[in-house]
C-alpha cells in the first residue's frame, strides 16, 4: 500500500523565546487542556516575532501538540499507576476480540500472535486516515477513554498526534488488488483515495454504484461512483483508489 502523503510545509522548529514563551502558559494553565483559541494565540504571536524572521509560520496545532507533550511528562509522574499500563490492553485486546468474532478458533489452537499487525489512524487535523508507525505513548483521560500518541510513517515527532484509541484507530486497511473488485459492494464503507488542489488523502466514503467492466491486460477496469463522508462528493474512481478495512 503506498504512502499516504500529508502535504504540509515543513517545520523548523520552535526558537528558545517561543519555548519559553510556551513553558510559562504550562505553569500557568496547570492541568487543563489547550484548546485551539490558546493555540491559536500562542501561534500568532510566534510567526509575527521578529526572532521568526526567515523561518516557517507556526500552525496553531504544532504547538497544541507541543504543550500536550509536555504536559504529558508532567503528568505521567501524578498519574503513574494509569501510564503504566501497557498499549495492548487497549490495542491487541480489541484486535483479540475482532478476530475471535470472525475466526473460531479450533479447541487446543493459540491465538494468532498480534505483535505483526499494522495500523492506521485517523487525523484530528484534516480527518484522513495515515499510516502509523509508532505508538510513541498512552494515557486515559478522566472519562476513561483511551489515547495514544502517534508518530505517522515518514513524519517526524513534530507530527505526533493525541488520538481516541476506540475511535481513531484501527488494523491498517488493505489496497484493493485487481481481481478484488468482486469484494465490493453498494453500500459499502471504504477507505478512497482524494487529490485535490493542495492535497492528496486516503478519506472514508460509501460505495454508490458498481459499474463492471471487462478485465483486460492492464487489470481491472470496473468503475465505481462512491461519496465522500466528509464532503458528499460524489465521483467516479478505480479499485486501484480503494482500500478496505
Amino acid at each position: 500500500m503506498e504512502l499516504r502523503p500529508r502535504h504540509r510545509q515543513p517545520f523548523s522548529g520552535f526558537t528558545e523565546e517561543e519555548i519559553e514563551k510556551m513553558e510559562n502558559e504550562l505553569k500557568q494553565s496547570g492541568e487543563q487542556d489547550f484548546d485551539q483559541h490558546v493555540c491559536k494565540k500562542l501561534a500568532g504571536v510566534f510567526s509575527h516575532s521578529k526572532g521568526r524572521a526567515g523561518k516557517s509560520i507556526v500552525k496553531w496545532t504544532e504547538v497544541q501538540t507541543w504543550l500536550q507533550n509536555r504536559q504529558k511528562c508532567c503528568l505521567s509522574k501524578y498519574n503513574s499507576a494509569e501510564s503504566n499500563r501497557k498499549l495492548p490492553d487497549v490495542t491487541e485486546e480489541c484486535a483479540l476480540k475482532e478476530e475471535n468474532q470472525r475466526f473460531h478458533m479450533p479447541e487446543g489452537k493459540k491465538v494468532p500472535d498480534l505483535s505483526d499487525l499494522q495500523f492506521e489512524a485517523r487525523s484530528s487535523v484534516d480527518g484522513a486516515w495515515y499510516d502509523v508507525d509508532t505508538f510513541t505513548s498512552h494515557r486515559f483521560l478522566e472519562s476513561g477513554e483511551p489515547e495514544v500518541l502517534v508518530r505517522y510513517v515518514g513524519f517526524g515527532p513534530e507530527e505526533d498526534e493525541w488520538i481516541n484509541v476506540r475511535k481513531s484507530v484501527r488494523e491498517r486497511s488493505v489496497a484493493l488488488e485487481n481481481k478484488e473488485c468482486i469484494k465490493v459492494r453498494v453500500g459499502d464503507s471504504a477507505l478512497c483515495f482524494q487529490e485535490g488542489k493542495d492535497n492528496a488523502r486516503y478519506v472514508e466514503a460509501r460505495i454508490l454504484e458498481i459499474q463492471k467492466k471487462f478485465h483486460d491486460i492492464r487489470g481491472c477496469r470496473c468503475l465505481f461512483v462512491i461519496q465522500y463522508d466528509h464532503d458528499n462528493t460524489r465521483v467516479r474512481i478505480q479499485n486501484s483508489r480503494i482500500s478496505t478495512h
